[in-house]
């Protein structure tokens, strides 16, 4: 009988985000909310818990507060089981007074904690990047392979490939070499079109990371895929395991295989919703065998009185009088009065539309206010003057100011 080695899952969920702004002027990248009900740091969570890894440290680190906030909600495991906790971990600065200077020295500053519970095997993710992923298949072949490092790795386009860090691997999957973002990044030898790019999540044997990391800092080294990778591919063994390959339950055939966004900037996070969007999505949020966790709201179901709704998410405690909303995503106690009109829109909680709003294209962060006759969208030199503006003219509405008594205007608004 196989005895399944003892884990512990690091998740660095300390990034900042700066090409995300402004849905990071409050929050940092992986709080940032996604699709109707979720958060980004729900689905590396998800994984991890639906892969049966339950000792789980997220570090954290700027703007940290709502990412708390949230896993203190919504991420409590069984509290009679101590090997089973969601631990939120901000910098100790045990070694001085700097804040995490990069993914390996987040660890590193950690290495005490790893070495007090004496896992078998480290996992360490990153907390920014949408799929489903079974991490004991990857932990299969690492254990299968005798590695002491495993990267998890994609198929991407040569034409993306200088936003990752590249892998050159061998038939078995030897690291030969690992790039940081090159600017001429090396294709596949099988597929000329494409290169072998690092998903930033990583298994170590313990003894290999603790290791690894105590000389790191004594060379100065401060991020996995710039120091720590391409020193340790030179004396241990490290393995590139195809994420392509990785199979969830529940997945449906018309699901694109392998998929995996990293939504680092605005116009990555909007194609990505609406990948979720349609009746057969790129990436369908309902399967009941692999479910995405998150907050258990307990607000009403969403109400629409003489709406017209195509193709789009409406999510809980809403209320839809009177508006036209296609291909959008609408998140919780979202007030739209009449003749509102949405097309490709994500509207973010707490948000209320006035009568004759028109959007096209446009990101409404939480606690906004749309005037009535307002029109954003439509014009983008006169949207450059108040809002940020991507490149492919998406449209975000930076987030407003909050307030206390939400709940009892929702209940005003349905009289």
């Amino acid at each position: 009988m196989t005895i399944a080695p003892n884990i512990l899952a690091l998740v660095l969920a300390g990034g900042e985000g700066t090409r995300l702004h402004p849905l990071t002027q409050h929050r940092s990248k992986p709080s940032v909310p996604f699709g109707g009900r979720f958060r980004i740091v729900d689905f590396v969570l998800s994984n991890l818990v639906n892969s049966k890894i339950f000792a789980i440290y997220l570090l954290v680190q700027y703007k940290s507060q709502s990412l708390i906030e949230h896993i203190r909600r919504s991420w409590v495991l069984a509290p009679i089981f101590p090997e089973q906790f969601i631990a939120v971990v901000p910098p100790q600065m045990r070694e001085g007074p700097e804040w995490f200077q990069g993914t390996s020295d987040a660890v590193y500053q950690n290495l005490g904690l790893i070495e007090k519970r004496s896992p078998d095997l480290v996992v360490v993710f990153g907390a920014d990047h949408l799929y489903r992923m079974d991490v004991r298949q990857m932990v299969a072949f690492h254990l299968q392979h005798a590695a002491d490092v495993t990267i998890a790795a994609l198929p991407v386009p040569i034409g993306m490939a200088s936003a990752f860090g590249i892998i050159d691997a061998g038939g078995d999957g030897t690291v030969r070499a690992f790039r940081e973002k090159p600017l001429n990044p090396s294709p596949m030898a099988d597929d000329p079109t494409r290169a072998f790019a690092s998903m930033g999540n990583y298994i170590f044997t313990t003894e290999a990371l603790s290791t690894a990391l105590r000389e790191g800092h004594r060379l100065g080294e401060k991020d996995f895929g710039k120091d720590l990778l391409p020193r340790l591919i030179q004396t241990k063994r490290v393995f590139a395991y195809d994420f392509s390959g990785n199979r969830v339950p529940g997945t449906r055939d018309y699901e694109e295989r392998g998929y995996w966004r990293d939504v680092g900037t605005i116009d990555a996070y909007f194609a990505a919703h609406q990948d979720l969007l349609g009746a057969e999505p790129k990436f369908d949020m309902f399967n009941p065998k692999w479910r995405i966790g998150s907050s258990n709201y307990q607000g009403p179901s969403p109400k629409f009185v003489h709406a017209e709704v195509d193709n789009s998410i409406i999510s809980s405690g809403g209320l839809i009088r009177g508006a036209r909303v296609r291909n959008s995503i609408v998140r919780r106690e979202v007030l739209m009065e009449e003749d509102v009109e949405l097309d490709e829109c994500i509207v973010m909680d707490y948000a209320v539309l006035r009568k004759g709003v028109r959007l096209r294209r446009v990101i409404v962060d939480r606690y906004n206010t749309i005037n009535a006759g307002e029109r954003i969208g439509y014009d983008m030199d006169a949207d450059r003057r108040r809002f940020a503006v991507t490149d492919s003219g998406i449209v975000v509405v930076p987030r407003g100011v909050g307030t206390d008594t939400r709940a009892e205007e929702m209940a005003f608004r349905y009289l």
